[in-house]
């Protein structure tokens, strides 16, 4: 550069027209991730973990209707950096208690030209991940903005192998398998959906996600489709009748996106530990939450067998759940008659059922009932009035389903919702449902969500397979709860699996009781027919399993192909393994024991196993801190004990 030149960039940098480069760095209370925000002719960001880069230096910008792009051209109004940490206690919990610790950097931007609009970034930096969102502070709070597009890019270093989940649609209920691809082999025409699980290195595990969506769309990622780029954008999900080149959000300010997440950690396993999600969330806003009580619960489904919307068939599963010591019962679609249809009464019963009669006998066996609403059934009636209504009736939740998107407005459907239902001390499971995003630690009434390729693909497809199994808790189960509903007990080999009714399920009885400790759902339903139950190797098991624990750990893993987790209920530990279509071995180090002798009753396979998937082996051994299990599962085997 000369020294005109310099003088004249000097001078343009002092009247404010070219903004100066800055560049900001800030590191985990561990040290072992380091974000560096640079800003000069545009926003950029970068991650490294354990030195090594995983994101490369990253475009954050928003297009507008009716108004400039942002993200160009800024100058650095302040910039603050802090660090929290504290300790707080969830609801529904995987730890019984969470640390959220993390160092903080805000960077408050303006931009130098007209029409000089404010915009302030935030990143948080935990030891197990990033997050980061863009803030719109008040400033024109009269003009309405519509993003049509926010272009928050993810540039990685590499060709990395990843597990990417295809929903190509924004139309979605999120039933679909996250299978292994490397980045390249993402095409501009796939709406990748989130969580995608990344594998930087032998050392670095990535996953891409986000948090605390409120009023905004939710986040999908696309590919640049440029050979040899390893980018990803954001794409939003476009407002209901909006082309994806639409609108996607419209707000006035102040207002903020999501939290974008990327999660990190040296093993897949550490990815499932992490709390990132729920610590990006706002603390619980409920005044007492001792009300919102999580447990199994029974479901009277048409997939377990010919099951009729009748009162003897509802008697039978509220049986089930009292002889199981389960809390609760779910009474499925019809109960108040056809619906989606312009007449349907959620406040209404269908003339073949006494509902008085049906919660006084549940009542009777210290069951409480949950009822399915139909999404649209929802919105045709008052919903507040049903909530209250359900209180009076003594319902502990509602299953709501098919709303099939993310959009903005369905976001806030999802909110109003919530909160409606906690005014009347009501839960809520949402299938037909987007991922979660830990705002369930602000409204720990919404206990779990779908928006997973669940146990009911077992009816009339081949796709939940055992690598599916051990391919959830390290992509989708990253985001939250996911009700799969777990517990078929009609089990077979792959080669002897077949679709129709009652029901089969893909894999071994071991198999099918190590999910209960694997998936987290603290709303845990229960698929079967209380006849496949009654009296088979197991039962015990599913009477001493909880839905909610005091620590979690993941022993070993690897994504698609086995994991071990141990959790802990009390004093009480339950353990359980899955693996894919390949016979395995494991050896499992009872160190998270205390101190003492424990009794070990455990369910494996066996040879036998190989030929009928329904043959497991309960045994009780005594085990102390230090021994070392022995697990042998069969192809799409497992292995489940309750340690004690």
């Amino acid at each position: 550069m000369t020294i005109k030149s310099l003088l004249l960039t000097c001078l343009l940098i002092i009247s404010g027209i070219i903004a100066p480069a800055a560049d900001f760095r800030v590191q985990s209370p561990d040290g072992k991730i380091s974000v560096t925000v640079n800003i000069e002719h545009e926003i950029m960001y970068a991650v490294e973990f354990n030195g090594t880069p995983v994101v490369e230096p990253s475009v954050v910008s928003f297009q507008f209707a009716q108004a400039p792009p942002l993200g160009n051209d800024l100058k650095v109004l302040t910039d603050k950096t802090f660090s929290v940490d504290e300790t707080w206690k969830p609801v529904l919990k995987r730890f019984e208690s969470v640390r959220n610790q993390h160092n903080s950097l805000i960077l408050e931007l303006q931009e130098i030209r007209s029409p000089q609009r404010l915009i302030n970034l935030e990143f948080r930096i935990f030891n197990d991940g990033v997050g980061f969102r863009t803030v719109f502070p008040g400033q024109f709070s009269s003009h309405e903005y519509v993003i049509t597009d926010e272009l928050t890019h993810f540039s990685f270093t590499g060709n990395h192998t990843c597990w990417a989940v295809n929903y190509g649609s924004y139309t979605t209920s999120q039933e679909v398998e996250h299978f292994e691809r490397t980045i390249n082999e993402i095409t501009p025409e796939m709406v990748i959906g989130l969580p995608l699980t990344l594998k930087i290195n032998d050392k670095c595990y990535a996953a891409i996600t986000e948090a605390d969506i409120d009023n905004y769309a939710g986040m999908y990622l696309k590919s640049s489709g440029k050979q040899g780029d390893f980018n990803l954008r954001t794409a939003l999900s476009p407002r209901k009748g909006q082309p994806e080149n639409g609108a996607k959000v419209n707000f006035k300010t102040p207002h903020q996106t999501p939290w974008r997440v990327i999660m990190l950690a040296e093993t897949p396993g550490k990815l499932i530990e992490s709390e990132i999600i729920a610590n990006l969330n706002d603390p619980c806003e409920i005044a007492d939450p001792s009300w919102i009580k999580p447990g199994i619960s029974a479901w009277d489904h048409w997939w377990s067998g010919e099951v009729k919307m009748e009162q003897p068939v509802i008697f039978e599963y509220i049986d089930l759940a009292a002889k199981m010591g389960w809390p609760y019962m779910l009474i499925d679609w019809q109960w108040y008659g056809p619906f989606n249809q312009k007449d349907a009464d959620i406040k209404k019963v269908a003339p073949q059922l006494n509902m008085p009669e049906i919660l006084a006998y549940a009542k009777s066996k210290n069951v409480r009932c949950w009822l399915w609403l139909y999404n649209t059934d929802v919105d045709r009636g008052n919903f507040e009035e049903a909530c209250a209504l359900y209180e009076k009736w003594g319902i502990a939740g509602i299953k709501i389903d098919f709303m099939d998107s993310d959009d903005q407005e369905m976001v806030n459907w999802y909110h109003r919702v919530v909160k409606t239902a906690a005014k009347y001390h009501l839960m809520v499971d949402f299938h037909g449902a987007f991922k979660p995003d830990g705002w369930q630690r602000t409204y720990p009434n919404l206990v779990t969500r779908e928006g997973v390729l669940g146990n009911e693909y077992n009816k009339w497809s081949l796709r939940i397979t055992p690598e599916h199994l051990c391919r959830l808790p390290f992509t989708r189960m990253l985001a939250g709860p996911m009700d799969f509903t777990p517990g078929g007990f009609l089990n077979r080999n792959p080669d002897k699996f077949q679709n129709g009714t009652p029901a089969q399920v893909q894999g071994t009885r071991s198999n099918t009781l190590a999910q209960f400790v694997i998936f987290d759902s603290p709303y845990m339903v229960a698929c079967d027919h209380p006849k496949h139950y009654y009296g088979q190797t197991g039962e015990d098991f599913l009477k001493k399993v909880q839905s909610v624990w005091d620590e979690t750990r993941v022993l070993n893993g690897a994504v698609s192909e086995y994991i071990t987790m141990a959790r802990r209920s009390g004093k009480t530990w339950f353990v359980g393994a899955m693996t894919n279509s390949f016979e395995r071995e494991l050896e499992v180090k009872l160190d998270f024991l205390g101190d003492g002798s424990y009794k070990m009753t455990s369910f494996s396979d066996t040879e036998k196993t190989k030929e009928n998937a329904e043959i497991a082996e309960q045994k009780t051994t005594a085990v102390k801190k230090g021994d070392v299990v022995k697990i042998k599962m069969a192809p799409g085997g497992g292995f489940a004990a309750w340690i004690e």
